[in-house]
């Protein structure tokens, strides 16, 4: 029997979904791993939630650096705990009209995909020896339809989710769920709210996506039971058109 600690995963833990997710997690007994690239935020994150007395790790990686992503899974899974629940919650902004976006800008969203299968074959490593585990792709309505000005993010999400369809179906019979979870409309994140400190003036209320929505979408995702298990999830404010 593992007596090893349930471990959730976050990679890409931000102060606005992340850290939602991670609460989560941590309010239901997993020890919690963050993974982002900013070290002094990653500190702080890690500072706080152990003071509100949860068990959590943080881990610097850039999830393109193959040997560092992969080193601090190996790492979790020797010296922390099993991993039950990894989300992929890399995020990224691209626009650009066609005729002026670089090579290199459109890379920055392959590299999101990237991330997503370094991490995604890293994690599956590891659960396959259970036979059980959950993996969550976070992404966006760019993943189901390139709009004008949008093909460098557009062209990551689109990989993102391919990625997430075949593994799901590759890994599924296996134990492993694997879901792709996507997030139409504007998220309610501090940083948000610092860059616009009248925006509840701006919009109805509720007019925004929820953090704590979207972690509770992550849980109930991880608790199906494999007879009912969802591949594909869409979440949207009530006002938001689609």
């Amino acid at each position: 029997m593992n007596s090893k600690p349930q471990c959730a995963l976050i990679i890409g833990a931000g102060e606005g979904t992340g850290a939602a997710i991670a609460g989560r997690a941590a309010a239901a007994g997993l020890t919690v791993c963050l993974m982002r690239r900013n070290r002094s935020r990653l500190d702080e994150m890690v500072l706080s939630m152990r003071e509100s007395g949860s068990a959590v790790h943080g881990y610097c990686v850039d999830v393109t650096d193959e040997d560092a992503l992969t080193g601090a899974i190996e790492h979790i899974e020797g010296q922390v705990g099993s991993l039950s629940l990894v989300v992929y919650n890399v995020s990224g902004f691209i626009k650009g009209e066609i005729v002026d976006l670089t090579a290199a800008r459109y890379r920055e969203g392959l590299d999101i995909a990237l991330g997503g299968f370094l991490a995604g074959r890293a994690v599956a490593r590891c659960m396959l020896a259970r036979g059980q585990g959950t993996i969550i792709f976070t992404s966006s309505t760019a993943s189901l339809r390139g709009s004008a000005g949008f093909a460098a993010l557009a062209g990551g999400r689109h990989a993102l989710r391919s990625l997430a369809q075949s593994m799901a179906r590759e890994l599924g019979p296996q134990g492993i769920h694997v879901a792709h979870l996507v997030l139409d409309g504007g998220l309610d994140t501090p940083a948000l709210r610092k860059a616009h400190p009248d925006i509840d003036q701006q919009l109805e209320p509720d007019s925004l996506l929820s953090t704590g929505a979207v972690a509770n979408a992550c849980w109930s995702l991880h608790e199906q039971p494999r007879s009912g298990w969802t591949q594909e999830q869409v979440l949207r404010p009530w006002k938001e058109k689609w």
